[in-house]
């Protein structure tokens, strides 16, 4: 049988390159988002025509009726569900004494809330049936904290300490919890970069160059296989050496 994955956030660059990634391994996907519907629903098209099962769900995340929805959805659709995929997210660049406290609130409520209430609808599907994975997407910044971004590496640390402890709780079940914790990604939320500022980040990265969101989508596909069975609690970080 094939396998049932939710995405959320799966219109942007990582999303939509892991949701490529997983379709063309076989699995039936639901692709979440809040407010790119056309982007949702081409990528949807794209994938039914190479031969995948893809369906599209609106759902705000950080609301938690919207996420048990989103969650419902997928088990009506398929009959069941065996992989999840926290990707949704928001970011953003300020003095940390220029962010309101709306801004910190909004920033932990779309990067950390959000998982907490798709993980508060999954998990009981997945202790009843004894398997599945959880694959939470962080960032090189929960790791080690990057300047003028302290509400976003905050949100995304307890993104991690939030996959470590529930890794612990549902071992025992037979679910396994994971995080990707990306680096540089060539993705629209680096959009804003100016080739100046680019051509600096990229003199930082052993690597000489920004990742692709293929890149970033081959780590989560690999923690939501049945390669990574062993696996549980772990921090993937494919940042092209910049964090070691």
């Amino acid at each position: 049988m094939s396998k049932v994955a939710v995405i959320t956030g799966a219109s942007g660059g990582i999303g939509a390159a892991t949701a490529r990634r997983l379709a063309a391994e076989g699995f039936r996907l639901v692709l979440g988002y809040c407010r790119s519907r056309e982007k949702a629903e081409a990528l949807c098209r794209e994938l039914r025509a190479a031969g995948g099962e893809a369906v599209t769900f609106r759902a705000d995340i950080t609301r938690p009726a919207e996420a048990a929805a989103l969650i419902d959805h997928a088990v009506a659709e398929y009959g069941h569900l065996d992989v999840l995929i926290n990707n949704a997210g928001i970011a953003q660049i300020k003095l940390f004494t220029d962010i309101t406290p709306e801004e910190w609130r909004q920033m932990f409520a779309a990067n950390v809330d959000g998982v907490y209430h798709c993980c508060r609808a999954a998990v009981p599907h997945l202790v009843r049936q004894h398997s599945g994975a959880i694959v939470n997407v962080s960032s090189i910044w929960g790791l080690c904290g990057a300047s003028c971004e302290t509400h976003y590496s905050a949100a995304k640390a307890a993104v991690i300490g939030f996959t470590q402890a529930l890794a612990k709780e549902l071992a025992p079940s037979g679910v396994t919890v994971n995080c990707v914790a990306p680096g540089a990604i060539d993705t629209e939320m680096n959009a804003h970069l100016s080739p100046e500022e680019r051509r600096a980040l990229e003199e930082e990265i052993p690597l000489g160059r920004m990742g692709t969101p293929e890149e970033a989508a081959a780590a989560i596909a690999f923690l939501a296989g049945e390669d990574a069975r062993y696996f549980t609690g772990q921090v993937l970080s494919p940042n092209g050496g910049i964090v070691i």
